[in-house]
């Protein structure tokens, strides 16, 4: 969490129904991008005699549990992938009521980054690559308690306008784009590099992950670390996924209203 620039989009940022309140989640995504590192694969060593690699079955594909109708995704207009931000954004637009809601998104690459920020929301730290959004202004605001300093009431006030907007959003409306995207949606998921995964199944999984996040009786404690940026006091806490996190720093009755469109939305794209 930092203290500094904001920086949060929201959920389900798959276009239609990810970008919709991909701005969220920014505060988490950015502090945790700093301090990723990628892992190097070692080389091995080598012996007298060249090794025989053995003959492996390829793994077959996981079942698809939760298909899509194809039907409802031919659509002959659809452009290409990387031609398909100008038609992703007039969607979003369109749901959305106008593109107040969507100043801080990225528009270029638009389906490519919000399939991999969704990819990333149920995980603990995220590569810079995974962010779709520019910086909100404003900081996080606490405020002084017994026990150390809180996430302050007005904090809500910063996200009070992208809540809104996710949640007044209508969850078959954006059902029913997403699944006119969502041949480019499974493209640009099958070139993160899961060619036998369902992007689908994977979107219900993270929001099954959002919907576990705890509800707690007050606002978290929060401290600075040799950074200055907020951490959460409790271990626990600060442990859990970026998306769990961002969840967990609204208010109650924002973390509730999120939740209940998420909710919708998994029925309209599930079975």
């Amino acid at each position: 969490m930092q203290s500094a620039k904001a920086v949060w989009p929201w959920v389900l940022g798959v276009v239609v129904v990810g970008g919709a309140g991909t701005w969220l989640f920014r505060d988490q995504l950015q502090g945790l991008a700093d301090g990723v590192s990628v892992p190097v694969q070692s080389t091995p060593a080598r012996t007298g005699a060249p090794s025989q690699p053995a003959a492996t079955a390829a793994p077959a594909a996981p079942p698809i549990q939760h298909p899509l109708d194809s039907e409802a995704a031919a659509d002959p207009a659809l452009p290409k992938l990387a031609d398909s931000d100008a038609a992703a954004w007039s969607a979003l637009s369109q749901l959305l009521q106008g593109e107040g809601a969507l100043t801080a998104l990225l528009r270029d690459h638009l389906i490519q980054r919000l399939v991999t920020q969704v990819d990333n929301l149920d995980k603990t730290s995220v590569p810079p690559t995974a962010l779709a959004a520019r910086p909100l202004p404003g900081s996080l605001q606490v405020e002084p308690t017994d026990g150390g300093e809180r996430i302050a009431a007005g904090n809500a006030a910063r996200y009070a306008p992208y809540v809104q907007a996710f949640s007044a959003m209508d969850p078959t409306a954006a059902a029913l784009a997403y699944k006119r995207f969502y041949p480019l949606i499974q493209q640009a998921y099958v070139d993160l590099g899961r060619p036998d995964g369902y992007f689908n199944d994977r979107l219900v999984a993270v929001i099954d992950h959002l919907l576990d996040t705890p509800e707690l009786a007050q606002a978290p404690l929060v401290q600075r670390d040799e950074r200055g940026r907020y951490r959460f006091a409790d271990a626990s806490l600060q442990s859990r996924s970026i998306g769990q996190k961002a969840l967990l720093r609204m208010d109650p009755a924002q973390a509730r209203a999120v939740k209940q469109q998420l909710r919708a939305i998994r029925g309209a794209i599930s079975r």
